[in-house]
C-alpha cells in the first residue's frame, strides 16, 4: 500500500493540481489518522490500516511550527499562494480548531498578508458553532461533497457518523450562503461487493440539483490522482470530467476541472 501520512505539523510549500503553492497544516497526528470519513480513495489510506497512537498537536505546537515555517519563507522571499489545512483527516474535528484558526490569520498577516487561508473539510462538523464560526471568517472553505445520494456518500467516504445523510450535509452547507467551494471526486470502482460510479447521467443531475440549493461560488472536480487505498477503483478520463463540468456551466457555476 503506497498511501501516504504527513508526518510534520506544516508541511511544504507544495505544487497543489487545484491550490497552487500551498503550504499544509495538519492538525491530525502525525503518526495516523482522525477522521469522521473513511474515504475509499484516501491517499492517507483506511482508518483500521492508519490508527494513530499519537495525540494530535496542541494550539501552541502549531503555532510556533507555522511561525518559523512563514518566518523563514519570509526570509527567503517565498510567499506562498495558500496555507491549507488538510493533512492525515479531518482538520475541523481538532478541540482548539477555532483558536488555531485565529492564531492563523494573526500569522498570516505579519508574514505573508497575500497568502489565502483555506481549509479543506469534509463539511461533517458544520452543527458545532464555533467551528461554522470559524470556517466563516476565512478565505477559502473547500468543502467536500462527493454524492448526492445517502447510498454513494455511503459507499464512496464511508462515514462514521452512521447518521449522516446527504440532506443533512446540504442543510449545513446552505449555512454559509454560498461562501464556499464544493469540491467533488469523480471514481469508478467496487468495493466490498458493492460497484460504485458516481458519474452516471442520473447521479450527476442529482448532484447539480444539490448544487443549486448550495449556492457555491466554485465547483472543483476531480479524479483519482493518487494511488488508494482500495485498489479496484479507477480513474476517470479527462473527457468525461469535462462532460460533466459543461453541465456544471450550464447551471450557472464557475467550475474548475482537474483530471
Amino acid at each position: 500500500m503506497a498511501t501516504l501520512l504527513f508526518d510534520q505539523i506544516v508541511y511544504g510549500p507544495v505544487h497543489s493540481r487545484r491550490l497552487g503553492i500551498s503550504l499544509g497544516i495538519n492538525l491530525s497526528p502525525t503518526d495516523g489518522k482522525r477522521c469522521t470519513f473513511d474515504c475509499i480513495y484516501c491517499e492517507c489510506g483506511l482508518n483500521k490500516e492508519r490508527i494513530a497512537h499519537r495525540h494530535p498537536p496542541t494550539r501552541e505546537d502549531v503555532q510556533k511550527a507555522l511561525s518559523s515555517k512563514l518566518s523563514q519563507l519570509n526570509t527567503e522571499e517565498i510567499c506562498p499562494d495558500r496555507i491549507t489545512f488538510s493533512g492525515n483527516g479531518e482538520p475541523t474535528m481538532h478541540p482548539d480548531f477555532a483558536g488555531i484558526i485565529d492564531d492563523t490569520l494573526e500569522i498570516r498577516n505579519k508574514y505573508c498578508p497575500s497568502a489565502k487561508v483555506a481549509v479543506l473539510t469534509n463539511s461533517t462538523m458544520l452543527h458545532k458553532k464555533d467551528v461554522l464560526r470559524a470556517l466563516c471568517k476565512i478565505d477559502e472553505n473547500l468543502m467536500k461533497f462527493d454524492a448526492a445520494t445517502d447510498k454513494l456518500i455511503k459507499l464512496i467516504d464511508q462515514p462514521v457518523i452512521h447518521d449522516l445523510t446527504t440532506a443533512k450535509l446540504i442543510e449545513q452547507l446552505q449555512l454559509f450562503d454560498g461562501k464556499l467551494t464544493i469540491q467533488t471526486i469523480f471514481l469508478k470502482g467496487a468495493y466490498q461487493g458493492e460497484q460504485i460510479d458516481n458519474t452516471r447521467d442520473e447521479d450527476v443531475d442529482l448532484w447539480i440539483e444539490a448544487l443549486k440549493k448550495i449556492r457555491p461560488q466554485k465547483v472543483m472536480i476531480y479524479t483519482i490522482n493518487r494511488e488508494t487505498p482500495v485498489k479496484s477503483l479507477q480513474k476517470i478520463p479527462v473527457s468525461k470530467l469535462e462532460q460533466i463540468a459543461d453541465k456544471v456551466k450550464k447551471a450557472g457555476f464557475q467550475v474548475i476541472t482537474a483530471g
